[in-house]
């Protein structure tokens, strides 16, 4: 295989870049789970077949996965008030995000930052194998495989954005060592521009694959367009005229979900669980097959204390966890069979997202990799974005109440697409979870009247606790401060030693602007000093 040899001396940065130009793990539908690694490359030099254009974009694939599928990808999302990480043990670097108080030697943000960058690279090294090559008679699959080139970087661009803020555009894979870092607004412009050529080039539905979009589709590229413009219009750039640019787009969406594969799950619950491994509420799914050689290691057990033989990484808030309105979503975010109070090792709440429901303990405490999918976004947040947007640029149309109540419907266990215009009983699953019944005291009702925009914010925060971007929403509607100060620091008497012993993390760092966005990776900086500027 070719070598790059002006980059074999590099670190940083470019430091997986030479190492990306071999890359294991297939992905399904074109690339089946089942595929031999070995196969799995990024070609070197012009592609002559398209063939090539095929491994190269599944040789990013297979660095998406080989980078998500640890905690670290997620790393900025213990910045949420939903989520908090092991008081003690070896979470340092989670904890620096938790409290935020994180250095610019953060073990996970530097890693982070590294694998996105060698994946940004590889994309830019397909784009300019493939240059203005056309294959005659493929010219369909062409335009799929580099619609997803485009969706990918835009992903990883916007991923990468939301951690730092300004960060460098690179959109070739030639090196310049003076690079600097491009302004909040540059960035968003870059992602807008990938996400449009991915949502020209896409087709509504990727041809064989299975529900839940693994491989993206021209809505999927629109719902990520619409969660970027709600960023837009939000801190730090705050133009507001991106509402009306995130309503139209999210309503396009809606307006093509049949034919984009999305609807909603009936269950909750059975997002969370093996089961669910490919929903059609997934927008974007990233997949795993541990039988396969791609295993997921977020979940499972690190969602466990050690009390449960867990290893103690991903827990929920305890202040959020008793905010949450009770219900059939709550029941299927939270294990509330976990006696979590009496926990020794780390008093706070359980998440069923992370552990799995109870029919499979066996894997959450016996296992660290499991074949659950990460949802990178799930329709209902395409719903509320409808919602907020539409409020927001001043059109709280019957249609963006609807999309909010078709969230809070599903929310209380019911049928979420009849309308409800007085009380009725909120269902739950029964203790043998193989049907529903009342609750003998939760009611619910529609909702057509009072604030949308916020009603929508706060039907978010419960709808997508412990998914690791409730920090994002915290930050573009600048209510991280907010936020903390409803933050119950829930502390215990040392019997042992007296005082009193912190349950979860305290917030140590600034909750103001100024400490919204991690900073460069120091190793990055002191590679290239324009980094720092």
């Amino acid at each position: 295989m070719k070598k790059f040899t002006n980059l074999k001396n590099l670190k940083g940065l470019f430091s997986l870049v030479v190492a990306g130009l071999v890359l294991a793990l297939g992905f399904q539908s074109c690339v089946p789970l089942e595929e031999n690694p070995g196969e799995v490359q990024l070609a070197p030099g012009a592609y002559t077949d398209i063939s090539e254009l095929s491994l190269g974009v599944t040789g990013i694939y297979a660095s998406l996965r080989n980078a998500s599928q640890w905690s670290t990808f997620y790393v900025n999302g213990w910045s949420g008030d939903d989520i908090t990480t092991h008081k003690a043990s070896n979470k340092a670097d989670f904890r620096e995000h938790d409290q935020r108080a994180i250095t610019n030697e953060n073990a996970r943000t530097v890693g982070n930052w590294r694998n996105i960058y060698g994946m940004i690279f590889n994309a830019n090294t397909v784009l300019k194998n493939i240059g203005e090559t056309v294959f005659v008679g493929q010219e369909a699959e062409q335009n799929r495989l580099l619609g997803e080139i485009y969706f990918l970087r835009g992903a990883m661009f916007f991923h990468l954005y939301r951690v730092h803020g300004k960060i460098p555009v690179l959109t070739t894979p030639d090196i310049d060592f003076n690079i600097t870092l491009n302004s909040e607004l540059e960035v968003l412009q870059q992602i807008e521009s990938d996400f449009l050529n991915a949502a020209n080039l896409l087709p509504d539905i990727y041809p064989g694959v299975q529900d839940g979009a693994p491989r993206p589709n021209s809505g999927s590229a629109n719902a990520m367009l619409a969660r970027l413009y709600m960023d837009w219009a939000g801190f730090p750039v705050k133009d507001n005229s991106k509402y009306a640019l995130a309503a139209s787009t999210a309503k396009q969406v809606i307006d093509n979900a049949a034919a984009h594969g999305f609807e909603i799950e009936e269950d909750p619950g059975r997002i969370w669980s093996l089961a669910g491994r490919f929903t059609k509420e997934a927008v974007w799914t990233i997949p795993y097959c541990v039988s396969c050689g791609t295993r997921n290691g977020k979940f499972a057990r690190l969602g466990w204390p050690s009390d449960n033989r867990g290893w103690g990484e991903t827990f929920a808030e305890i202040r959020y966890f008793e905010d949450f309105p009770e219900g059939a979503r709550k029941n299927a975010t939270y294990r509330m069979d976990a006696d979590w109070i009496n926990f020794s090792d780390q008093v706070t709440p359980v998440f069923r997202k992370i552990v799995g429901p109870a029919d499979e303990d066996d894997v959450a405490v016996g296992f660290h990799f499991t074949d659950r999918s990460d949802y990178y976004m799930r329709y209902p947040e395409v719903l509320l974005i409808y919602a907020e947007a539409s409020a927001r640029s001043g059109n709280s149309s019957a249609d963006a109440w609807e999309a909010l109540n078709i969230v809070r419907r599903r929310a209380a266990g019911l049928d979420y697409m009849t309308s409800y215009g007085s009380a009725v009983a909120q269902r739950v699953r029964n203790a043998d979870n193989n049907g529903w019944e009342d609750h003998p005291t939760l009611t619910y009702q529609d909702i057509t009247s009072g604030d949308l925009a916020d009603l929508a914010v706060t039907e978010r925060k419960w709808e997508l606790a412990g998914e690791w971007i409730r920090w994002n929403d915290l930050v573009r509607l600048e209510l991280v401060a907010d936020a903390f100060a409803n933050r119950d620091p829930q502390v215990t008497p040392d019997v042992v030693n007296g005082g009193i012993i912190a349950v979860q993390n305290d917030v140590i760092g600034s909750t103001g602007t100024d400490n919204y966005f991690a900073p460069i990776p120091i190793a990055e900086v002191e590679l290239l000093p324009g980094l720092g500027n």
